[in-house]
Order: C-alpha cells, then sequence, then structure tokens
C-alpha cells in the first residue's frame, strides 16, 4: 500500500506560478508517478508522468514547456512546477502511483493504483 499526500495548491493570477508536492509513504514498488488533474464537469486527465526508474518524462500536449514533474528519491516526493498557469488549468489536482497490473498509457488513469486526496489549483484572470 502507498500513501500519497498532495500540498501545493492554491490561488494564482494568470501568467503565475505554483509548485506542488506529493509526499508518498514509499516509492521502492512504485514504477510510475504521475499527476492528474480534474475540473468540475470533467473527466480526470493526465497532466504529466515520470518513469521512476530512469526519470523519463511524459506530458500532456496542454502543458508542455509550462509544467515539469521532477522527483526527489531521497524525500519519496513528486514536484510540479507550474509556470504561466492559465484560467483552463484550474482543477483538483492528484498524484497518482503505479505498482503493477493493467497497464493503458503512462497518462492514462486505468494505469494507476494508488491516488492522493487532491489538491485544488485555481488560475484567474
Amino acid at each position: 500500500q502507498v500513501q500519497l499526500v498532495e500540498s501545493g495548491g492554491g490561488s494564482v493570477q494568470a501568467g503565475g506560478s505554483l509548485r506542488l508536492s506529493c509526499a508518498a509513504s514509499k516509492t521502492y514498488s512504485t514504477t510510475y508517478m504521475a499527476w492528474f488533474r480534474q475540473a468540475p464537469g470533467k473527466e480526470r486527465e493526465g497532466v504529466a508522468a515520470i518513469f521512476i526508474g530512469g526519470g523519463i518524462t511524459y506530458y500532456h500536449d496542454s502543458v508542455k514547456g509550462r509544467f515539469t514533474i521532477s522527483q526527489d528519491n531521497a524525500k519519496n516526493t513528486l514536484y510540479l512546477q507550474m509556470n504561466m498557469l492559465n484560467p483552463e488549468d484550474t482543477a483538483m489536482y492528484y498524484c497518482a502511483a503505479r505498482s503493477g497490473g493493467y497497464f493503458s498509457g503512462t497518462l492514462d488513469k486505468k494505469s494507476y493504483n494508488y491516488w492522493g486526496q487532491g489538491t485544488q489549483v485555481t488560475v484567474s484572470s
């Protein structure tokens, strides 16, 4: 079992930045970790993912060049640096971890076994 706790959400104006953190109880059993987001009335979508073993990263087209996913293995912590935020980025952001099972893509929520409780990001124009 992996427990995930997100932090760092908040309210910013368009063009601003936020850094999200996700503290994991352990990462030795995980292969991928990722950030997802869900806006009201919309499906949960994958924003960014990272392969724990090699640091390879994956991004949704809408955030490429603006968001950066990274990991600190010593602290068992995942980060999402978000720059040039716009109102369309407003959503609840979730941290996720994969330890195995069905795999349908690095940014597909069905690939992930564990989820945090979420942290809200609100961007005003």
